[in-house]
């Protein structure tokens, strides 16, 4: 009918038209849905310190746990292996680990507003060379002949990081470094073949083993081996 209001659009394919501050304040809405989900809870971290921490068999290690909660609720450290608190205050405490003899798993945690949040490491044992055993193969040689060196350096872990150098006095014959992350103490072997000179009699030969896991945050560990002369006779000896 002519000049009756229109209750449908004039084609089923035009869209409606909407008000400008509907549209506003649905662009609004998606927004805060974006950039505030959960809008209302407090995002809070938990940090630990080290996160990769190695200890010497039956040692003791330090662990901080800490967040960024600004009024944590609680927090402490999850562990099977004995533990004291050191310092203790809201936002981070420190603890100390010990008589660490096993690789475990432990969790640093707080709550805050009534959520937690957590943060886990794992604690690996190194076994560092205590013992370096060198011989020489044979003890007695004549010029120009062959002997050995042998280096054992037994129950040590990781390999990673450790070297052994076999020495003629201060002179370095040959060195090795080792590869390999297995936690279980093995043995590490060094041998080195030279032929004899005279003045290798007048030199004692020894092996030095250097474990370096300065980026696992652990102090340089050396061994030394106790010397040992090599009898070297002429041909006409």
């Amino acid at each position: 009918m002519t000049g009756s209001p229109r209750l449908f659009p004039e084609s089923l394919w035009t869209p409606l038209k909407m008000s400008p501050f509907c549209c506003w304040g649905l662009c609004v809405a998606f927004l805060a849905l974006l950039c505030c989900p959960g809008s209302g809870e407090e995002a809070f971290e938990v940090h630990v310190s080290p996160e990769q921490p190695m200890v010497k068999h039956g040692g003791s290690q330090v662990i901080n746990c800490s967040t960024n909660c600004t009024k944590p609720e609680n927090g402490g450290l999850e562990t099977s292996l004995d533990k004291i608190v050191l310092q203790d205050s809201p936002q981070w405490k420190l603890f100390m680990i010990f008589n660490v003899s096993q690789n475990s798993s432990m969790r640093c945690f707080f709550w805050c507003s009534r959520k937690q949040g957590s943060k886990s490491l794992n604690v690996g044992l190194y076994y560092p060379p205590k013992q370096v055993l060198l011989k020489l193969q044979p003890t007695r040689v004549a010029v120009g002949s062959p002997f050995t060196i042998e280096c054992r350096v037994p129950s040590v872990a990781p390999l990673e990081g450790l070297t052994v150098t076999l020495l003629r006095g201060s002179e370095v014959l040959h060195s090795q470094t080792f590869e390999g992350t297995a936690l279980s103490p093995q043995e590490a072997m060094v041998t080195y073949s030279a032929e004899a000179q005279l003045e290798d009699s007048s030199h004692n030969f020894s092996c030095q083993a250097k474990m370096d896991l300065r980026t696992r945050g652990v102090k340089v560990v050396d061994s030394v081996s106790d010397s040992q002369a090599l009898e070297v006779f002429g041909c006409d000896a």
